[in-house]
């Protein structure tokens, strides 16, 4: 009568203890060992986590071994075993393993206004989220982690995590509770490590990195407004020599359309006041607008504007637009002419035109600037 159990499923507690003991074993098993029969084994539990969690259109999920399983989950510090080694899964348990973590980050036992997996993640396990970033490393677990990532990035204390993480002596995370916002990074930690995920990346690699980097950028308004105004000079200058000048179209194509999005953002309004006060910042601009590719000169005009239509210029942009006044004013006129419905895009060319034309003999420091 064995084999009428032989495909029993297994108890919660059964599959979490099993699922961690496989995933050691496919750590400490020597590469030279056939592992088949381990990831086999880990396939058909991490399949079976999922479908507890997310249900099958014959399997109706229930809320009660939901919170069970990812309790137990939680409980036996199993994300982290994951997030550790979930390269070394095979392709369709990397893709259950995403829903695992993601359908973590969703869930919110009754009456609870966050879910359980952040509290645990952010007061026990920060390591999780950095685990997942480098992910990043290898191109097996890019997409899977970056899935799980921008899951986990709704959430702010999430994001402040990746900014403010810090290289620690005994190699542990940073406390949440120990930053100063104040305090500049050092260039360190895990959020720096984007720049070249993002520029040095495989192309699948990089496009997802860049698109979780962006969520980081665009999704935690004041955090971000606080942490660019503090380290404002580091990362403009990382941001422009990496990526706005990146030597791939697509990189330096959607950076310089995230820096324009970032610059108009009015929780930025501090940083884009300081951006735009840089003279080196408008030169590295103005070379965009004759990039031999028409997009980067489509998006590098839409950061070009917020110089020109600046009222408060400093007196370093005043000076390289006057020098190139009549450059400028026979160059606008035909730029990107063949934009013909795109009235927006008309109007602003016009209006910068006629600012430019309006610009005084000599700069004149503006309204509170230093003698």
């Amino acid at each position: 009568m064995a084999f009428l159990f032989r495909n029993k499923p297994k108890s919660n507690a059964e599959l979490v203890k099993s699922t961690k003991e496989l995933l050691i074993r496919l750590v400490e098993e020597p590469k030279a060992n056939p592992k088949a029969q381990t990831e086999e084994e880990l396939a058909k539990n991490l399949q079976q986590m999922k479908t507890s969690l997310q249900g099958t259109p014959e399997v109706e999920v229930s809320p009660e071994s939901v919170h069970q399983l990812l309790s137990l989950i939680v409980q036996e510090d199993l994300l982290y075993l994951l997030a550790n080694n979930i390269y070394k899964l095979p392709f369709e348990s990397r893709k259950d393993t995403q829903v695992i973590f993601s359908t973590a980050f969703r869930y919110k036992p009754a009456g609870a206004s966050d879910p359980q997996v952040l509290h645990h993640v952010i007061q026990y396990r920060p390591e999780i989220i950095i685990s997942l970033c480098r992910g990043y490393d290898r191109r097996e677990s890019a997409m899977p982690c970056g899935g799980v990532l921008r899951e986990a990035l709704k959430y702010d204390a999430i994001a402040a995590l990746l900014l403010y993480d810090e290289p620690t002596p005994d190699g542990k995370t940073r406390d949440l509770a120990s930053v100063n916002p104040d305090i500049a990074s050092s260039g360190e930690g895990v959020f720096w490590r984007f720049f070249d995920w993002i520029d040095k990346g495989a192309f699948e690699v990089s496009a997802d990195a860049f698109n979780t980097f962006r969520d980081i950028l665009t999704k935690h308004k004041s955090l971000v407004a606080t942490y660019l105004q503090t380290n404002f000079d580091v990362f403009f200058q990382k941001y422009n020599a990496v990526l706005v000048q990146s030597e791939s179209y697509v990189t330096k194509r959607q950076s310089i359309k995230l820096l324009g999005e970032i610059l108009l953002d009015r929780a930025n309004y501090n940083v884009m006041t300081a951006y735009v006060d840089s003279g080196e910042h408008l030169k590295i601009v103005m070379k965009l607008l004759r990039d031999d590719k028409r997009m980067i000169n489509y998006e590098g005009f839409h950061v070009f504007k917020v110089f020109v239509a600046n009222p408060n210029k400093s007196v370093a942009v005043q000076r390289i637009l006057i020098n190139n006044r009549e450059k400028l004013l026979r160059f606008l006129p035909s730029f990107l002419e063949d934009r013909t419905e795109d009235d927006q895009f008309i109007d602003e060319k016009s209006f910068l035109i006629r600012q430019i034309e309006q610009l005084p003999p000599a700069p004149v420091p503006p309204p509170g600037a230093p003698q």
